[in-house]
């Protein structure tokens, strides 16, 4: 996967679209900022920012080696902190949801009523996973990433967004109208966009900015 530049009205615009374009998340990826643009007078002669956007080289390691055991014992202790009963266990992933191709291993965490480790649209989750990783890279210097579940939440996830996906193309297609998503992180955009990748009717892509991106389909443009 190759760099990429891009631009947009700030930085925080211009990584959203080299993240979406990649299909990453900001913890996969190195950002170089060309320029922080700026604002022109009275709405004339400002510049956008230009950032450029390169993936980082995930290490592959094993489950028994010292970085996933040391992601699984630090969201244990975070979890017993946190005074919640849970058991961390690692395993490989095995599709996008689980992060397949991205992460070295998946944290299953389960317990009983762990909804609160989960959050808003899986906000608490995503905390959870860039926290760990976070702490494991400073520990090891490792270059592996995991991706935290919990009680199968992603993966339920991402079997809902398939099917969603796969029946929101339909509706495209008899109507012929643009259907719009509500909004999701670049994770779960990410599984929309794969979903529908090979279809020959319909397009997918994302609009929006920040928390507010989500993903719309639509009919492809026939070639006259």
């Amino acid at each position: 996967m190759q760099e990429v530049e891009t631009s947009g009205k700030t930085v925080d615009e211009a990584i959203a679209a080299a993240l979406e374009q990649l299909q990453l998340d900001r913890s996969q990826v190195e950002v170089e900022i060309i320029s922080a643009g700026r604002t022109g007078l009275f709405g004339l002669g400002g510049e956008d920012a230009r950032v450029l956007v390169r993936p980082i080289t995930t290490e592959q390691v094993g489950l028994e080696s010292a970085t996933i055991k040391m992601a699984v014992e630090f969201l244990q202790r975070l979890l017993e902190l946190m005074d919640i009963e849970a058991e961390v266990t690692a395993r490989p992933p095995e599709t996008p949801g689980d992060g397949l191709g991205r992460v070295s291993a998946v944290l299953d965490v389960t317990g009983e009523d762990l909804g609160i480790l989960i959050g808003r649209r899986g906000s608490t989750l995503a905390a959870l996973q860039y926290t760990v990783n976070h702490m494991v890279s400073r520990q090891l210097k490792s270059k592996a990433l995991v991706s935290v579940d919990v009680e199968g939440y992603r993966r339920r996830r991402e079997e809902n967004l398939k099917g969603l996906a796969l029946r929101l193309a339909e509706k495209v297609k008899a109507s012929g109208r643009t259907i719009t998503l509500e909004p999701m992180p670049a994770n779960e955009r990410r599984i929309v966009h794969l979903t529908l990748a090979n279809d020959s009717q319909v397009a997918s892509f994302s609009l929006g900015d920040g928390e507010n991106r989500k993903v719309a389909i639509s009919l492809k443009r026939r070639s006259p």
